[in-house]
């Protein structure tokens, strides 16, 4: 079974909206299942399928997980930015899950008692704005700051409280999840499973395995095999 990338085409592009880390197109491939991995983002991804069309909230992802593949469809995503949140769906309250909204039309959904336009790549921006505005959409830039080692004088206590409520997760997860991307990422260009456990901050190749077969549900080896096409 695949990961992701290696199964799908991605269009990905970015954003001039800090509250979006990138957007994303593909299409189904003919495989049943791909490997899902672990992620500290969430996303709001929209499915369409014979003429349907649905919004799906999904949480981050703390572990590799098999997925199903839809048969004839195309996805479009929107992945946010780390603190920024929906107060009225919490990504604790769907880590390692989704929720899909209700439709209102084929080509809206409803959210707050009001209905939305479904997004896509040529109105992704305008619609984070028009949630935003709304304010269904919020952003705390102590979380981004705080991943990246800058607490801004914040207790720990106070800032482990604003990462969990705008991601779901605690920052030690989040390093974890950032280690095992890293770690994929050098595996992927060639480095040996050794190079990459030092130069990913593991403790030795032990941890690095463990690591990659619950974040990216891959051995290192395996990880290493399929970026030769093996």
């Amino acid at each position: 079974m695949k990961r992701a990338t290696e199964l799908f085409t991605f269009e990905v592009r970015s954003s001039r909206s800090p509250m979006i880390e990138q957007t994303w197109q593909t299409n189904s491939e003919p495989e049943e299942s791909f490997i899902s991995v672990a992620v500290s983002h969430w996303e709001m991804v929209v499915t369409r399928q014979r003429g349907t069309a649905r919004l799906t909230v999904r949480g981050p992802e703390t572990r590799a997980s098999t997925a199903p593949i839809p048969g004839d469809a195309e996805f479009f995503g929107i992945q946010f930015s780390l603190g920024t949140f929906m107060p009225g769906l919490p990504p604790g309250r769907l880590a390692d899950s989704g929720l899909t909204l209700p439709p209102a039309t084929s080509r809206s959904f409803w959210l707050d008692g009001a209905r939305w336009e479904l997004p896509g790549p040529d109105n992704a921006d305008v619609f984070v704005d028009r949630l935003a505005r709304a304010g269904l959409l919020v952003h705390d830039p102590v979380v981004p700051a705080a991943v990246q080692g800058d607490a801004g004088g914040w207790s720990r206590r106070s800032v482990e409280r604003r990462v969990s409520r705008a991601t779901g997760l605690t920052l030690g997860t989040i390093g974890q999840i950032k280690r095992a991307e890293r770690a994929v990422e050098l595996l992927s260009r060639g480095t040996s499973p050794l190079d990459a456990a030092d130069q990913a901050g593991y403790a030795d190749q032990s941890h690095l395995t463990r690591s990659l077969s619950r974040f990216a549900g891959r051995t290192p080896s395996q990880v290493a095999a399929s970026a030769r096409g093996v």
